[in-house]
């Protein structure tokens, strides 16, 4: 076997999408068709009509029946936004019947139901205007270690075991605008607010 004959070339084309039409019934082929499905439901609608209303147009001779006619030709390569008119029909049709917000996962989509969130708050005067405190900086990691290592005197030692409290030296920061949230902190490291 040769090289040549063992290579397979495949040719995929896109398909192309042809319109459901009536052209044949068995082996007798319906005169001007094919038909589409809108130009059968424009005939056998508009027939009927014609049909239950003969006494109101009858006297216009064959002008509805010609009009019926063109309707029906009309309607042959309808489009509606691209699309067929049956299947823009039944498109605009669960659009309709869509819940309002949708679906998520087949399931109408609701809203959560509307809980009120109920709140308060407090005015406050506004500090006196004066030399702002100092913030104190958060101790450093050694004097943090160096507070943990510290021997703690055990009840052998006869004293009451209450824990010592310590203040960590700070280190000094220069005086100047100070935000909200620093002067808070440095009031609740002060001992409290006004």
């Amino acid at each position: 076997m040769s090289a040549a004959a063992a290579r397979v070339g495949r040719f995929y084309t896109a398909a192309r999408r042809h319109p459901w039409v009536l052209g044949k019934v068995a082996d007798w082929r319906i005169p001007l068709g094919p038909y589409t499905p809108a130009q059968i439901a424009v005939a056998v609608g508009g027939g009927f009509l014609l049909v239950k209303t003969i006494s109101w147009w009858s006297w216009m001779g064959p002008v509805p029946i010609v009009g019926w006619g063109l309707v029906i030709w009309m309607v042959r390569r309808p489009k509606v936004r691209g699309r067929a008119p049956l299947q823009a029909a039944l498109g605009w049709v669960l659009l309709v019947w869509q819940p309002r917000g949708g679906r998520i996962g087949g399931r109408a989509a609701r809203d959560r139901a509307v809980h009120p969130l109920l709140g308060g708050f407090t005015i406050e005067d506004a500090p006196a205007t004066g030399p702002r405190p100092a913030v104190q900086a958060a101790p450093s990691r050694a004097v943090q270690r160096h507070a943990a290592r510290a021997p703690h005197p055990g009840p052998a030692a006869g004293r009451a075991c209450a824990p010592r409290r310590t203040q960590p030296v700070a280190p000094a920061v220069a005086a100047g605008p100070v935000s909200g949230v620093q002067q808070l902190l440095a009031l609740a490291q002060q001992g409290g607010a006004r």
